[in-house]
């Protein structure tokens, strides 16, 4: 980070005057958190929201017009996203004397801004982009069948485009922050807080966007399936270790684990609420309201495991927790912590989603509004023989289960090691 130190200075040896200037530098780039801030975090929220109510919709009411509501929520968002970030990079660009111009990102050697608004803007060009694509794509082909659908994929694209833009300018501001406290001798620990608390909350909601893409294959149906535990091993140290070293919060990793599964299940609780009928045929299940989602994985408990054991063996959270003096901490390099982290994480996902799963499959407790496992699609007929069983082809002997979910351990171990790796860089960013 470039330190803002008058020319006057530079040839004083008095530390205490450097400081002094230091001081004032990062005072000019964090005094206050910038509006366009709150409103990408906003919008991540929007586009997650709205991606949720749109797979309902399709489960309960089918395919709708470019301008259905789940779709105006999403571009709601990112019109908001692209707004903002557009106008904080427009005003850094156009401003020389900007106090941000200094940690400014140059892109075409011509517009100066944040490293998180230029993603944001991307994001938003993208999703918008996407929108007529996905017009044309259905009066062409019809109803979706799946998630991925080629404009679905743009428009995921540019949905985790916008959402990590939300992540990096929290974090960069966060990360500065971090270095002016240590500057200084005095807090603001309410703003501190609230930039915790951006960061976790645009961490839980591209963590929510990262599992909804991969919800096809991590169904209640697949958790008794080796692929189910390769999926996860691929997608989840990676997210939640980088994570986990780049929030400071207490219990960062548990903290985004929560919430992750609070937007993931309460737009699931509230919209069964509402009325909603098949507008497309064939109308297989005929319903008369929303139908639910899915419940979401239970992370919240090997998120916890994972942050007890960064606590214990991570360099990194033990400087933060200035620990080191304790005799009895051992920290690990990113090598072995990541190995330690990715055994520990696996075996404690085996433990509580094969016999979560196999409840939600099977047991009538889970078939209610807050587990939603009696949820079904108007399209799909409701006494399908595997409704409420698990389909031959999802299962394995032991011997296919244990090779497989071996094989899962190994991708968690270079999953977490490239996650660790990735937070140390999220610990560096301050443009």
């Amino acid at each position: 980070m470039q330190s803002a130190i008058p020319s006057s200075l530079g040839s004083t040896n008095n530390q205490a005057d450097i400081r002094s200037a230091e001081w004032v530098g990062l005072s000019a780039g964090v005094g206050s958190i910038p509006t366009y801030l709150y409103a990408v975090v906003f919008s991540s929220f929007c586009v997650v929201m709205g991606l949720l109510w749109d797979i309902m919709w399709h489960m309960s009411i089918g395919r709708d017009g470019l301008l259905a509501p789940p779709h105006v929520v999403i571009y709601v968002g990112a019109i908001v996203s692209g707004l903002f970030s557009a106008y904080q990079i427009l005003s850094m660009t156009l401003s020389r004397h900007h106090p941000g111009r200094a940690e400014a990102v140059p892109f075409w050697g011509v517009f100066y801004g944040p490293l998180g608004a230029m993603f944001s803007v991307w994001g938003a060009l993208a999703m918008l982009t996407s929108a007529p694509f996905d017009d044309w794509w259905h009066n062409t082909y019809g109803l979706d069948v799946q998630i991925l659908t080629p404009p679905h994929t743009i428009l995921a694209i540019g949905i985790m485009t916008l959402q990590f833009g939300a992540m990096v300018g929290v974090l960069s501001l966060q990360n500065r922050y971090r270095e002016q406290e240590a500057l200084s001798q005095t807090k603001d620990s309410r703003k501190a807080t609230r930039l915790k608390w951006l960061f976790a909350i645009s961490a839980g909601l591209l963590l929510t966007m990262l599992f909804t893409l991969v919800s096809e294959s991590m169904g209640r149906h697949e958790s008794h399936n080796s692929s189910y535990y390769t999926i996860g091993a691929i997608i989840l140290p990676f997210y939640l270790l980088a994570v986990g070293r780049a929030l400071l919060l207490r219990w960062p990793i548990t903290t985004v684990a929560t919430l992750y599964m609070l937007f993931l299940a309460v737009p699931s609780w509230i919209l069964p609420l509402f009325p909603a009928q098949p507008r497309l045929g064939p109308v297989l299940n005929p319903i008369t309201n929303y139908q639910a989602f899915v419940f979401p994985l239970l992370l919240v408990i090997p998120g916890f495991v994972l942050d007890l054991l960064m606590h214990r063996f991570d360099r990194a959270q033990i400087n933060n927790e200035a620990s080191l003096a304790n005799t009895s901490v051992r920290p690990l390099n990113d090598w072995l912590l990541a190995g330690l982290l990715a055994v520990a994480f696996m075996i404690v996902l085996l433990a509580v989603q094969w016999p979560f799963g196999g409840f939600l499959n099977t047991s009538p407790l889970a078939r209610n509004w807050f587990f939603m496992s009696h949820s079904w699609t108007y399209d799909s007929p409701p006494d399908w023989e595997y409704r409420y069983a698990f389909a031959p082809w999802n299962l394995q002997s032991p011997g296919e289960f244990a090779m497989g979910f071996a094989k899962a351990v190994v991708y968690a171990f270079i999953s977490a090691r490239v996650g660790l790796f990735w937070g140390n860089w999220m610990k560096r960013v301050v443009r």
